[in-house]
């Protein structure tokens, strides 16, 4: 068996059979050498790729995509456009006489104040803030409570004339006051459309310019007395309120009706539509607030039937807007302080950004609210 092993294995190759393996030899080493150079070329080429995107700044790792973030829209905050800026306000004493109807603009206030006076008339006392209000009045003389509202307000107070207890007061509480009878006829002008003393005529920029000269401050930080709200105020819960009437006095009544497509209220005084002097225009309002307030006749030595005010505690009212009024209260601490207005959960009311009217009528005033 050995023997025939050894046999085999002697045996030699013909020179075709040598040739065919040499062939199939190299084809063999071809093969792998190609793979190997195709192994080499895409490692390079991978290489080459990653080297790329490194000078790039691309990362080969893949991140799951992130959720599209949503652009935050930032609502603008609604400024109130009624009482802003730091103009310190200015209170005019204006005539509510019907000689001095009708009166110059109260359109352009922010706020009014209508009290009783002697002889069963009215006063108002009209604010204006940042305002450049060329007709203002007619201007006509102090009574001491409504300074209590000018302070509350820290305007600078403006009048032509005062009564004994007004001067006194205005001296004691030390407040900013001009005098329009000790100015210039510039200043605090007689118009000729009107008989004395319901014809004294002045302007915001006169009284401004005249603050200066005696060194009162002409801005103010201070807040409002009403909480004014920039969104509208609708008071769902209150009773229809289209049509008020105010009785002052048995000779003075205050009529205010409502216009829906407005949403303002038109004012009347004893049956006659109000009306600015200068533009003919209807006399209206955003706002109403009546608080009713003990009032007494005043001995002050003259015998002229001057009223007095106990306006310090707490008091009933409505505030009325949107062709709706609610019961309210109202607080004053001291002459001083600011009025509170608050609702019937005890809430201090929201004011709608628009000029208001304050009726401060006798305690026992039948208003009639329809």
């Amino acid at each position: 068996m050995k023997n025939e092993d050894s046999k085999y294995l002697n045996k030699k190759l013909t020179p075709k059979q040598v040739k065919i393996i040499t062939i199939v030899t190299i084809i063999l080493l071809i093969l792998i050498l190609g793979v190997v150079l195709g192994m080499k070329i895409l490692k390079d080429k991978e290489k080459l790729k990653q080297n790329n995107n490194i000078d790039l700044g691309i990362s080969n790792v893949q991140e799951e995509p992130k959720e599209e973030q949503k652009e935050e829209v930032k609502e603008e905050k609604k400024e109130i456009k009624i009482f802003n800026g730091d103009e310190r306000p200015i209170a005019v004493m204006i005539d509510n006489h019907r000689g001095a109807w009708p009166q110059a603009g109260l359109n352009d206030t922010y706020l009014v104040y209508e009290i009783i006076v002697e002889g069963g008339e009215t006063r108002l006392m009209a604010l204006f803030k940042g305002q450049d209000v060329k007709n203002i009045g007619p201007v006509r003389s102090s009574r001491h409570y409504f300074l209590d509202y000018a302070l509350e307000n820290d305007a600078i107070y403006a009048h032509y004339g005062w009564s004994p207890k007004a001067k006194s007061d205005i001296s004691k509480l030390d407040v900013d006051n001009i005098n329009g009878i000790t100015c210039s006829t510039k200043s605090f002008r007689r118009v000729t459309t009107k008989r004395a003393p319901h014809n004294v005529m002045t302007s915001t920029s006169s009284i401004l310019s005249i603050a200066k000269q005696k060194g009162y401050k002409t801005t103010s930080e201070d807040t409002s007395v009403l909480n004014y709200v920039a969104d509208e105020v609708e008071l769902k819960d209150g009773i229809d309120a289209t049509s008020i009437t105010i009785p002052h006095s048995t000779l003075h009544k205050v009529k205010y009706e409502y216009n829906e497509k407005t949403k303002r209220y038109t004012r009347y005084a004893r049956g006659t539509l109000q009306k600015d002097y200068k533009s003919g225009k209807e006399i209206t309002t955003k706002n109403i607030i009546i608080e009713f307030v003990p009032n007494s006749r005043l001995n002050d030595g003259t015998s002229k039937d001057r009223q007095n005010l106990s306006n310090i505690g707490t008091f009933q009212g409505y505030y009325i807007t949107n062709g709706k009024a609610i019961k309210i209260t109202c607080k004053k601490s001291a002459r001083t302080s600011k009025t509170i207005y608050k609702d019937s959960k005890g809430n201090v009311i929201n004011v709608n950004d628009g000029n208001t009217w304050i009726n401060i009528c006798p305690k026992n005033a039948k208003v009639n609210i329809k």
